[in-house]
């Protein structure tokens, strides 16, 4: 019998949830009994070591600000090659190809420009209208994925190669484009660890 290899996924660790989806995805690697490593990526030398990323939430511009001189180039080539990425809501943002504020309009900010579609930031308001809401997901099951939105935004369209995979109140909140994941809200807020073992199971293809 073949063993199964030694998984390694990154979370890239400039700002935002960063913790959170580490604690996720240790607990992901133990229920699926695997080796691994979840590492947290700041350099070039560490995201060459892994072969799945997580772009978690928290402020958008920043994050991208400080991945765009180094590893952001970098992370595009390593996506086109096939590399699974997550995307959490500022995640998201940032893998999206066109996006724009629900507030002030058309916005300048660094974006990895991934997945084919459009973002609207701060669409469903500021930290005090935070809410939790049951999505259907069907990619994951029958059973309703428990979304958490923190000043969520949430994907006006989608074109090409990219796919919605849920919808909240008729608006696109998780897409996949290949190996590429994005969802509006915060899985690792949950204590649900499908979307993290989707990911993993889209690492173990690539090895």
């Amino acid at each position: 019998m073949k063993a199964l290899p030694e998984v390694k996924v990154g979370v890239l660790n400039f700002q935002g949830a960063v913790s959170e989806h580490v604690e996720a995805l240790n607990k992901t690697l133990k229920e699926l009994n695997l080796k691994g490593q979840v590492l947290t990526v700041k350099t070039l030398e560490q995201l060459e070591e892994v072969k799945g990323l997580v772009i978690p939430g928290g402020e958008s511009t920043t994050i991208g600000r400080l991945s765009a001189k180094e590893l952001a180039p970098r992370i595009v080539e390593r996506a086109a090659s096939g590399m699974p990425i997550l995307g959490t809501c500022a995640g998201l943002i940032l893998m999206a190809k066109e996006v724009y504020d629900a507030k002030i309009g058309s916005v300048e900010q660094p974006l990895l420009r991934l997945m084919d579609m459009k973002a609207v930031r701060n669409f469903f308001g500021r930290q005090g209208e935070s809410f939790e809401a049951p999505l259907t997901i069907p990619l994951l099951g029958r059973e309703p994925f428990p979304g958490v939105f923190i000043r969520a935004p949430v994907v006006e369209k989608v074109w090409g190669e990219a796919e919605a995979l849920a919808t909240y109140n008729g608006k696109i909140v998780a897409v996949q484009q290949g190996r590429l994941l994005a969802t509006v809200f915060h899985p690792e807020l949950a204590e649900d660890l499908r979307l993290h073992k989707y990911l993993i199971k889209l690492v173990l293809d690539t090895l």
